[in-house]
């Protein structure tokens, strides 16, 4: 039985079957219309859980004003009082949702006013905060995604999925107008620019007790603040990453297998059973191999660690984790061999081989494009490309990957853009990482700068190459640079930036593991 009713102004779908006494409910908020759940609450009903679906403040049915990110903490506190006050209600609740309504499952939790908290969360692809989608944690601006975002969801009561495309296609320049503070017409657009990165955040997220299960794709921009939350949860915590964009099981990755096709809606039921139940402690999960058919033990993999630098190589070490020839979901106390971070050293023929670009050109006005994967060798350079020869056998990447640049730049700011790319025999490229960040220089001198390049889960084939692009742009994607000491967001002037990388003291440094420990990615979640 599915009625609607009124909570506090917002409007709310509520679905349990007959004949039953109170029991847990699933709640799930949602700016992107609560009717487009209702599937979802009538198959949780069916699971033994009341089905709560709401329209956040100001979007389609709801009554007040719009304003991202700004409510949901009170909101989601006042329905989960209201929840609980209900006869059907047995007084626990699990809080729901993926993107954006992500955040509105973990907002009552995470920002300091709230007072009522659910008694566990799934956080799929979560969006965290208004300065966390828009931004860079190196605080680079993402500019197609918000813009995409805006156009379709901003200053409005519903959603026009065709307006970033038919944007573009009335516009064709949209994307390059300055300043992007004025880029677009809507009203609430320059508050995308002033939020701020909840510092807090994080540590509120250590404080946290109650279960969590933190679903990602990791092809999905959010996938690092996915795994950061699940590393920083203080409660019991999984983690579930899989070959998948932002659509979860919806947009499988190229590397995926069909063994990483799973049924999400099944396993958030038997997740939230046992953590309604408290028999869930610790800290696991389940990280799929991309281009493999294997789900891998998430212990394997950890931070980036600090120290390490160009001329560590394998190392052969014990370790109590599986023993992956024990076949999946085994687990037994054999040791076995796990490889430290892979170092790929610039201007190497063993390494990255330079082939061209050393010194290059950053001109904002003609921007290395996020869009476009093919390079002309034979152009000026525009980056400082770098290819390492074919792999000579199978290569398995499970943890954060990061390039250690020395560099200088022309100009006070500038950003740094590293792109990782695997070349198969037959000349295609396919994307592996990116990841961009902000330096100052303050001189024409060499100076380190890191560039994190995310969270890594693939096998790659022997016959692999690796190429490395360093820019000094990445867009669309991202906000150009102007290189005249502006903010980004309001620059109206755009300078060209004459750019070195010294090769021999730059590096890139990649998450190696030899024999993963593989698991079943169903038993790791659940137990």
């Amino acid at each position: 039985m599915l009625r609607s009713v009124w909570v506090g102004g917002l409007a709310t779908d509520v679905c349990l079957t007959e004949g039953e006494g109170p029991r847990p409910a699933v709640l799930i908020r949602t700016p992107y219309d609560r009717r487009r759940h209702r599937a979802e609450l009538r198959a949780w009903a069916a699971r033994g859980f009341v089905g709560v679906g709401q329209d956040v403040r100001g979007r389609y049915a709801s009554e007040g004003d719009w304003r991202p990110y700004r409510s949901e903490a009170a909101d989601g506190a006042a329905t989960l009082a209201w929840i609980r006050a209900q006869e059907w209600s047995d007084g626990r609740v699990v809080a729901v949702g993926a993107s954006y309504a992500a955040h509105c499952a973990l907002a009552p939790l995470l920002e300091e006013e709230a007072g009522e908290v659910p008694d566990a969360v799934v956080a799929a692809v979560p969006a965290l905060g208004g300065a966390e989608v828009a931004r860079e944690p190196s605080g680079v601006e993402r500019l197609s995604p918000r813009v995409g975002w805006w156009l379709t969801h901003g200053d409005r009561a519903d959603s026009d999925e065709e307006a970033f495309a038919r944007a573009l296609r009335d516009t064709p320049g949209l994307l390059d107008r300055l300043p992007v503070r004025k880029m677009l017409p809507q009203a609430s657009w320059p508050d995308v620019w002033t939020a701020r990165r909840d510092d807090g955040l994080w540590a509120r997220a250590a404080c946290a007790r109650v279960p969590l299960l933190a679903v990602g794709g990791s092809r999905d921009p959010f996938a690092d603040e996915t795994i950061r939350l699940w590393r920083s949860w203080g409660g019991a915590a999984r983690l579930l990453l899989g070959p998948w964009g932002h659509g979860l099981t919806t947009t499988p990755a190229p590397e995926a297998h069909a063994e990483h096709h799973l049924d999400l809606g099944e396993l958030y039921a038997r997740w939230a059973r046992k953590a309604l139940a408290a028999t869930l402690r610790g800290r696991r999960g389940a990280l799929a191999l991309g281009g493999s058919a294997h789900w891998c033990d998430a212990a394997t993999i950890g931070p980036a660690a600090p120290g390490f630098g160009p001329d560590i190589g394998p190392d052969t070490r014990t370790d109590t984790r599986p023993d992956t020839d024990a076949g999946p979901g085994a687990r037994t106390d054999r040791p076995h061999r796990v490889a430290r971070p892979l170092a790929y050293r610039f201007g190497h023929s063993a390494g990255l081989r330079l082939v061209h670009g050393a010194d290059f050109l950053a001109d904002p006005r003609r921007p290395v494009r996020s869009d476009r994967l093919d390079i002309d060798e034979h152009a000026a350079p525009d980056r400082c490309l770098l290819v390492t020869p074919p792999l000579p056998r199978p290569l398995d990447l499970l943890g954060d990957a990061e390039a250690r640049l020395v560099a200088a730049a022309e100009g006070r700011s500038a950003d740094w853009a590293v792109r990782l790319v695997a070349l198969r025999p037959d000349g295609r490229a396919q994307p592996l990482a990116t990841g961009v960040a902000r330096a100052d220089h303050g001189g024409p001198d060499p100076r380190p700068v890191t560039v994190p390049l995310g969270h890594l889960a693939r096998r790659l084939p022997a016959g692999i190459r690796l190429r490395v692009e360093v820019a000094g742009h990445h867009f669309p994607a991202h906000v150009r640079n102007p290189h005249t000491g502006q903010d980004p967001v309001t620059a109206t002037r755009l300078l060209p930036s004459r750019r070195s990388v010294r090769t021999a003291d730059s590096v890139l440094l990649l998450p190696a593991v030899h024999r993963p420990a593989l698991i079943d990615p169903v038993q790791e979640i659940l137990r």
